[in-house]
Parts: C-alpha cells; structure tokens; sequence
C-alpha cells in the first residue's frame, strides 16, 4: 500500500470541481475534522440527554460518503478504498480489536465496578437492555446490535478517520504524524460519548475516567492504523474496529 500511495501523491486526488477549492493536504483535513466532529460531537451529547440515536446513524453515513463526495477515483485508492486477499490480516485485525476492548472492560472493571465511572457502564445505558429480559431475547438483542455496530461506525469512522482525514495529513506531514493527528480527533471526538455524562438529569464530568477512555481511544485508532498498514486496505481498519464493537457490545450485555 505504501508504494501505491507513493505512486499516487503527484495525481490528483480531489474531483476537478473542489481542487478549485482544496488542496489535498492538512488544511483540507482540518476543514474535515471540523466540519464532521462538531456536529457529530454536539449530536452524541443532545443523544445521550434525549436518548435519540437516530442522528447518530445519520452522522456515521455522512462519514461514510465523505470520500466518495470529495476523492476522485485515484484519491479513493490512496486512502485504502481498495480490496485485498489478505484475509490472515484481516481476521489478525478482528481478534485485535476484540482483544483491546475486553482489555479495556477489564480496566473499567477493575477501577469502576458498576459506577457510571465505567465507560462501558455508561454507554451501555444507551442501549436500553431490559431487566430481567430472558436468554434467548437478550440473544436476540445482542446479536442485532453486534450485527448494527459491527457494520456501521466501523465503516464510517474508518473511511473518515483512518480514510481521507489521515491520508490528507500523510501529504503534508508523513504516514506516522498523520497517524497521531487522526487518532487524536478521533479520541477526543469519543469525550461526547463518555466523559461528559448526562446521568439522573444533571451533567457531569470524570476528570481521570475520562482521561483513561480518551487514552485508550487514541491507542485503539492506532491499532486501527496499524490493522489498515497489516492489511493493505482500510478493510483492516474496519475489521479491527468492528473487532473492539463486538468486544464492547459483548461486555455490555454479558460481563458488566
């Protein structure tokens, strides 16, 4: 992959209409960052308070189509839209990302307990499991909403984040900077989904649980960096990341 994104940084990697606008470089993914996690950011709190998610759904989709909006074909290429044979790569990033996020449920276990200091404990709330919900329906439920975060964020955040945003900082600053750069808007991107908590009415703000979870987020967009490299595509990315949800959702209905 690295050769091919070599080969490509003197094509043009933005449809002719926007390179009269941009120039595909920090600047552009700066303009991306803001445009995308503002909102997304500000959508995640108002969710959390309302407990309406559909907008959420929305903003991952938006992500998802950003590349297709705004890369030509060769620009597509460039960020890791592309296919791969490497499935040993592939099933490496899933076991990757399950094994980080029932690390991470053993941290918050750990330091947390039950609290709402718990990431996975907060997050989980949004889930609405129902008490005393039976095996065979809370089987059902899991598997739908492993199936729906195996399938959506991953794919959003990894086109957006390990996609254009970071192929677009790798033009102007290199390959492990930009690396750095789209794991850390993606780690302080996810304070909205815990850190700022909206809990029995009020907000509230963990200081050293939030730091522990942005942390662990900017490592894990790391581990999604180095599955996208294993593999050659952003199909590791998103295989990893997919990995981690199933861990996190598994740890939520079964092991909090």
């Amino acid at each position: 992959m690295e050769n091919s994104q070599k080969r490509s940084t003197h094509e043009p990697a933005l449809k002719p209409f926007w390179r009269k606008l941009f120039k595909f470089d920090w600047k552009f993914g700066f303009f991306l960052i803001l445009l995308i996690c503002i909102p997304r950011f500000v959508l995640v709190l108002n969710a959390n308070q309302t407990g309406n998610y559909g907008p959420i759904g929305a903003i991952m989709l938006i992500s998802a189509i950003v590349p297709f909006i705004f890369l030509s074909r060769n620009g597509r290429k460039e960020i890791g839209i592309i296919g791969t044979k490497n499935i040993g790569g592939l099933l490496c990033s899933l076991a990757i990302g399950l094994s980080f996020s029932l690390l991470l449920y053993l941290i918050g276990k750990l330091l947390y307990g039950a609290t709402f200091q718990n990431w996975y404990v907060y997050i989980g709330k949004s889930y609405n499991i129902p008490e005393g919900i039976s095996g065979n329906d809370k089987l059902i439920l899991f598997v739908t909403m492993a199936v729906t975060g195996m399938i959506f964020s991953p794919i959003g955040e990894e086109l957006f984040f390990r996609g254009i945003v970071h192929s677009s900082f790798a033009r102007s600053i290199g390959e492990k900077k930009a690396s750095i750069i789209d794991s850390l808007a993606f780690a302080l991107t996810h304070i909205a989904h815990f850190g700022l908590v909206f809990v029995s009415g009020t907000w509230r703000f963990f200081p050293f649980p939030t730091l522990v979870w942005v942390a662990s987020m900017f490592v894990v967009s790391i581990l999604f960096f180095r599955a996208k490299r294993l593999s050659g595509s952003l199909m590791g990315a998103i295989f990893c990341h997919a990995g981690f949800n199933l861990g996190m959702i598994y740890s939520i209905f079964y092991l909090l």
